[in-house]
């Protein structure tokens, strides 16, 4: 049984999946080409020369995570070591491991060493695949024969994908392509300049009650509130009032707007509205999205503080649940 939530981390891609999840239904594999049909679902896209962790069986909260796969075997240790350690910190018992390359030494040598490194933690390891070029390829002992030579999979006829889909979930054809969805768009941007030449800051508390007005509704910001809205989040007493009453009921109608909101900013006023963004992406479960806005937001203002702090949820695998008891101390004090 596979939880189905996502989160992120740079430059891997962390999954902290809470026991209360509101996000997509579980999902039950039976099969090697379950496994492979999944993977990009719980990420939200198709991994590429990454080495993937899953948990599985939990009935509570658990761990997704990807981290790039290293062109130098000496460096496998560390990619064992950065999934090793949130897995440690999320309690996982039992996981997966696919292998996204073909058949090179780095490949063999993460597999193998995730497996042991795992085990000897007291983690089970109850399969490791490798997948390319839609096959999968056993690795484990004990499989068929021709499960070693590549077993080919249809992962857009899969039962998964017809309920992703049905329940709107998209899976992009690469992290690239999601971290484009965060991207500027030119023609937005430019019909932005003129409102952003003399923008005043909204009144104190204006920004709460705008932005849980648009979330409560789906809709999103005017070019003139826009305007004000990204002048107001310069200030991080100001930028709070835009993310610290969210909850996990509206994150994802958050998400869809400050996603809009990032899309129509230019490099001048994004980060704080990015960093938004971030935070929010964080709450609805969706790490990579997470970190592409992180990462939007660092590009124009690297020490940005709620990036930063966003930076540190993702690099930690903590589950989203624990924001009810995070709030408190993170929304009192500006330098948390």
């Amino acid at each position: 049984m596979l939880p189905g939530s996502v989160t992120d981390m740079e430059p891997h891609d962390l999954v902290p999946v809470p026991p209360s999840s509101p996000g997509p239904t579980t999902m039950r594999v039976r099969t090697p080409g379950d496994i492979a049909a999944f993977v990009p679902l719980a990420m939200g896209f198709v991994p590429h020369r990454s080495v993937v962790v899953v948990s599985v069986g939990a009935s509570g909260g658990g761990m997704h995570a990807r981290v790039d796969l290293p062109h130098d075997p000496d460096d496998v240790d560390d990619v064992v070591e950065a999934l090793l350690r949130p897995a440690r910190r999320n309690g996982v018992r039992d996981v997966v491991v696919v292998v996204y390359d073909d058949d090179t030494t780095v490949a063999d040598e993460a597999a193998w060493s995730v497996h042991e490194e795992f085990t000897a933690a007291g983690i089970g390891v109850r399969e490791v695949l490798r997948v390319h070029d839609d096959h999968w390829y056993a690795v484990l002992p004990g499989a068929p024969l021709a499960a070693y030579r590549g077993v080919p999979f249809t992962r857009a006829d899969h039962p998964f994908t017809a309920q992703a889909v049905f329940e709107g979930r998209v899976t992009h054809a690469s992290r690239e392509a999601l971290r484009e969805t965060v991207a500027p768009d030119a023609d937005a941007v430019a019909r932005s300049l003129p409102h952003l030449v003399d923008a005043t800051p909204l009144p104190v508390g204006g920004l709460t009650t705008l932005a849980r007005r648009h979330v409560r509704a789906g809709t999103t910001f005017s070019a003139g509130e826009l305007a004000s809205v990204s002048v107001s989040v310069r200030v991080a007493e100001r930028r709070d009032e835009a993310w610290a009453w969210l909850d996990r009921g509206d994150a994802r109608r958050a998400v869809e707007l400050w996603s809009d909101a990032v899309r129509r900013l230019p490099a001048s006023h994004v980060a704080g509205p990015a960093a938004v963004l971030a935070f929010a992406a964080w709450l609805a479960g969706d790490g990579a999205l997470s970190w592409c806005a992180v990462e939007r937001c660092r590009e124009s203002e690297p020490g940005h503080s709620l990036a930063g702090l966003v930076a540190q949820l993702l690099e930690s695998a903590t589950p989203p649940d624990t924001w009810t008891s995070l709030r408190p101390v993170v929304s009192g004090d500006p330098a948390a």
